[in-house]
């Protein structure tokens, strides 16, 4: 580990048998010789904490609302971790040397984006189930069948990494090499999802200059995809910055700049929780027991009756 020969006194700065602290006496050490060389913000470990939570009680509700259950669970534990690793860095402000409070952080703050990418994948399908499933090269079943599992899989990789390094100590440089494998295929996955999105809509625009739509797409629903799009840039700057800062392990220069991580981890992962608060399908497309993937749909307008676009009621349209 840095710094690990250079604590005073011989001194064991990190590990679960760390005994620095910063009370003057016989076990005192600076903050530098910690893992992260410096003593995490209390003021913007507080501040990701409260915005978290904040998101997550807002995205209980409109869950609860548009019985978007998948989506909620996956936002849910995506805030619920956020906020666990922030308190573990405000543990570290308390006692930089923190094992406990390391491994909170390493661990929970990791994992959070990846839940978000998973309520992503979800969203997909019912993006082509309303603009029409008869553009898509695959089943829009499958998109979720497909990108879901590959999120779980690189879920388990950054776990392992966390995991990795709390038995070793955080010397073991396989524990780094998993964390970044599962940061990797993260992205990975979204390049994907993002390439096969982009196909889409190459596919249905050429559609719609033969046959277009009887109804203009509704600005609720432009809204809905640009903030969507938001989520998916802000979780791919996050990971490549947690790549990058993770390729030379612990001893890595990045690993040691907080103003760097408050704004490509912290500030990332607030947008795009935030932005699918905006993206969030249900305002969009209904509860997720409505029958809303009819062809078309039938509603009443001033006693008669008129022909809607399938996932969103006539109101929405004239929107």
């Amino acid at each position: 580990m840095a710094n690990a020969n250079h604590n005073p006194n011989g001194l064991i700065s990190y590990g679960p048998n760390e005994n620095c602290t910063l009370t003057p006496g016989p076990s005192y050490c600076p903050a530098k010789v910690g893992v992260y060389e410096y003593r995490p913000s209390l003021a913007a470990n507080s501040v990701f904490i409260t915005l978290f939570g904040v998101a997550l009680i807002t995205h209980l509700v409109l869950g609860i609302r548009y019985k978007t259950w998948a989506f909620l669970f996956a936002i849910f534990w995506g805030c619920a971790s956020e906020m666990i690793g922030y308190g573990g860095r405000v543990l570290m402000w308390g006692n930089p040397f923190s094992f406990t409070g390391f491994l909170m952080q390493i661990i929970c703050i990791t994992l959070g984006p990846a839940f978000y990418s998973a309520a992503i994948y979800l969203t997909l399908s019912k993006i082509i189930i309303f603009l029409g499933p008869q553009h898509a090269r695959f089943s829009p079943k499958l998109y979720y069948w497909v990108f879901i599992p590959c999120d779980i899989l690189s879920l388990i990789l950054q776990a392992v990494g966390g995991a990795l390094s709390s038995v070793s100590s955080g010397s073991s440089a396989a524990a780094v090499d998993v964390a970044i494998a599962g940061l990797s295929f993260q992205v990975f996955t979204l390049c994907v999802f993002i390439a096969l999105g982009i196909e889409f809509s190459v596919r249905y625009i050429r559609a719609q200059r033969s046959q277009p739509r009887k109804t203009p797409l509704p600005t609720s629903f432009k809204i809905f995809v640009a903030f969507l799009s938001l989520s998916i840039t802000c979780i791919l700057i996050r990971c490549a910055y947690r790549i990058d800062e993770l390729s030379d392990g612990y001893d890595g220069p990045l690993i040691h700049n907080e103003p760097l991580f408050i704004g490509l981890e912290g500030v990332m992962s607030v947008l795009a929780v935030y932005a699918l608060v905006v993206a969030h399908p249900g305002p969009v497309f209904g509860r997720s027991d409505a029958n809303m993937y009819e062809s078309d749909v039938t509603a009443p307008s001033g006693g008669r009756t008129e022909k809607v676009e399938p996932g969103i009621s006539a109101t929405q349209q004239s929107v």
